[in-house]
């Protein structure tokens, strides 16, 4: 069984059909089942002391890897060792790559922002991006969905699919049910910092490697800006308040030529972020196209890579 096949057709499957409404409204979504469990355990969990939150936390993150890893184990063990396998493989892998529902999401703020229609990009990018789009402005708009653009292609693309070649339907669900503890309970506040600080601390951990490969999948596809992509990404990657989103951003805002990051607002709280790629113009609508063009570039890029891996019989 070829463990790059069943990422590689997994891609092909969400390319065509993305997750389709009509199936989400039938059965749901595996994230959506991982996060109703992750509520359920929060609620009863998380609360007295700091180190009685930060052991129930890590008792959380157990329980949730159990639940997604293991039926994918026995799953996987079942499936006989061929071509067929494979491709059947593909079809349970396939809810858990977000190819297509990234480009529909950047693209819904893209179109509007190009019309010069700034309250529906607005509203179009607080579906994707955590800070207050009220005080945005066409820069800012766009800035923040191609930094989400950027940061996704790593968390929602490039890393399920190098752990499902990895390790097949047990690594790309392990992964998935990772950075969905991370997001919903790996932030930094008084209700999660302790709760979820494992979850956080092992999302970083699982993105290490996709991270910087997705940075340097987006400089390759940049073609001529190869160089100055790399150089960028190398020197304020580590400056980013993530240890591993600046490197699909930073490789993304050199490639576009703009600068990314920089202060921003949360609610009613001011976060001064360092910028990426420093002196460079902010973005424009124009650049939000130029940057949905780079990650179908990089797509196709990681859809050759898993086409190289499967022909070398590697991993299996």
């Amino acid at each position: 069984m070829s463990f790059a096949l069943m990422m590689l057709a997994g891609m092909a499957l969400d390319l065509a059909f993305g997750w389709p409404d009509r199936l989400f409204a039938a059965i749901g979504h595996p994230v959506t089942w991982l996060g109703r469990a992750i509520s359920a355990l929060e609620r009863r969990l998380n609360s007295g002391p700091r180190r009685r939150r930060l052991i129930a936390g890590a008792l959380t993150v157990a329980v949730i890897l159990t639940l997604a890893a293991v039926p994918a184990w026995a799953v996987q063990a079942l499936l006989p060792d061929t071509l067929a396998g494979s491709l059947l493989g593909a079809i349970l892998a396939w809810p858990l790559i977000a190819l297509r529902a990234m480009h529909d999401h950047v693209a819904a703020v893209a179109r509007p922002l190009a019309r010069g229609n700034l309250a529906a990009a607005r509203q179009a990018v607080a579906m994707i991006v955590g800070r207050d789009p009220r005080h945005l402005d066409p820069a800012g708009v766009a800035r923040a969905a191609t930094e989400s653009l950027a940061e996704n292609s790593s968390d929602g693309i490039v890393a399920p699919l190098f752990w499902g070649a990895v390790a097949g339907l047990p690594g790309i669900a392990a992964y998935k049910a990772i950075n969905t503890l991370d997001s919903m309970i790996g932030h930094r506040n008084p209700r999660y910092e302790a709760f979820g600080k494992v979850a956080a601390r092992i999302d970083d951990l699982a993105n290490l490697i996709p991270a910087r490969l997705t940075g340097g999948v987006f400089a390759l596809a940049s073609g001529r800006h190869l160089r100055h992509c790399l150089r960028v990404m190398r020197r304020d990657a580590p400056r980013h308040r993530s240890p591993n989103a600046g490197w699909p951003e930073g490789a993304m805002a050199a490639a576009l030529e703009v600068r990314l990051s920089g202060p921003r607002i949360y609610g009613d709280r001011i976060a001064e972020e360092p910028w990426l790629n420093a002196g460079a113009p902010d973005p424009g609508p124009e650049d939000l196209g130029r940057a949905l063009a780079l990650y179908r570039r990089s797509m196709a890029l990681l859809a050759l890579a898993l086409c190289a891996a499967m022909l070398l019989g590697w991993p299996r």
